[in-house]
């Protein structure tokens, strides 16, 4: 059941071994700001003695945004190790991102605004070459920037590999 109390008398939880980076923890306070009933769509789960097991960093983000109350869910009878248990798979993440669906049907900058970072399909200009050694040694690189293959190449000829 979820309920809305004074954010005041929950507790964080001190053994939360996530943390947030200063940016990423800016767009959940704006993203907060420009959502808040997210809130209250996915509570912050606590057990009974109202200690956090799942939304720490949203919880320290309403704090430091001003709020008042906050929707909880309480999670009974937990043992401590499931308490430990669910703050690891709270917060890791299963699946993979199809990012091709995000690529072509998503807007990237709401995306990056809503927090999703690691996008695959940003602007990189990518150079592929092979080489072969003298001893017929095969080795493909793929190059970001010019400079970096530039770099590269004259390492793998002062080596005895060639342009295939």
């Amino acid at each position: 059941m979820i309920k809305e109390i004074e954010l005041s008398k929950i507790k964080e939880n001190y053994n939360n071994p996530r943390t947030v980076n200063k940016l990423r923890f800016l767009k959940l306070k704006k993203s907060i700001l420009n959502f808040p009933e997210m809130l209250s769509i996915r509570p912050i789960v606590v057990d009974e003695n109202l200690i956090i097991l799942g939304g720490n960093m949203r919880y320290k983000a309403a704090k430091e945004l001003g709020f008042k109350t906050i929707h909880i869910q309480i999670a009974k009878g937990l043992t401590q190790e499931q308490k430990y248990e669910f703050g690891i798979k709270d917060n890791e993440h299963f699946g993979e991102w199809d990012w091709d669906i995000l690529a072509n049907e998503w807007d990237r900058e709401s995306l990056e605004d809503w927090g999703l970072e690691g996008f695959p399909f940003e602007d990189v200009n990518e150079i592929e070459e092979e080489y072969t050694s003298e001893d017929n040694v095969s080795l493909k690189v793929v190059f970001e920037t010019e400079e970096q293959k530039d770099n590269l190449a004259e390492e793998l000829k002062k080596r005895g590999f060639k342009i295939k």
